[in-house]
């Protein structure tokens, strides 16, 4: 089995492992040790998420399977090239009110501070989207902003804000 890394500044390391059907793993491993994982039937796909587990979870999980896992670091003495500011996706929940709505109507700037840089729907990603870009449930934002930023846009899209 091949495994191919990558960092991913801001956000973690990617770790994609060709599996024996030809298809592949994709790990998503973030600073703050929470793991993200996808089964892509091929190169060209984004894949299915399988898993999104807390940093506890992933290096228990890493344990069972051989023992190898990613060490989460201090993200208070972490450096980043953008400073303060990390990458994080987050998904719009199926029941959240920003399904429906245009990234205009919901302000997240100024409600939460973050930015959105590109928007993963299915398999196609929309870099930049424009302001009246309509979210659906299932729309995966990526988005660029502080830790509290993130938690609060995440708040928001769980309709806990």
């Amino acid at each position: 089995m091949t495994v191919y890394e990558t960092d991913l500044p801001g956000v973690g390391r990617k770790f994609d492992l060709e599996l024996a059907d030809d298809s592949l793993a994709s790990v998503v491993v973030h600073h703050d040790g929470r793991c993200e994982l996808y089964r892509r039937p091929d190169r060209d796909t984004n894949g299915e998420k399988l898993l999104d587990l807390t940093g506890d979870e992933a290096n228990k999980l890493g344990s069972i399977l051989e023992g190898a896992y990613f060490e989460s670091v201090n993200v208070d003495e972490l450096t980043v090239p953008l400073g303060d500011a990390i990458i994080e996706w987050i998904e719009v929940p199926r029941d959240s009110p920003l399904a429906g709505v245009t990234l205009q109507e919901i302000e997240l700037k100024r409600r939460t501070g973050t930015t959105v840089i590109a928007i993963q729907r299915g398999t196609e990603t929309t870099p930049n989207p424009a302001a009246d870009f309509e979210l659906s449930a299932g729309d995966i934002l990526v988005a660029i902003g502080t830790r509290e930023e993130h938690s609060a846009l995440n708040a928001l899209a769980k309709g806990d804000a």
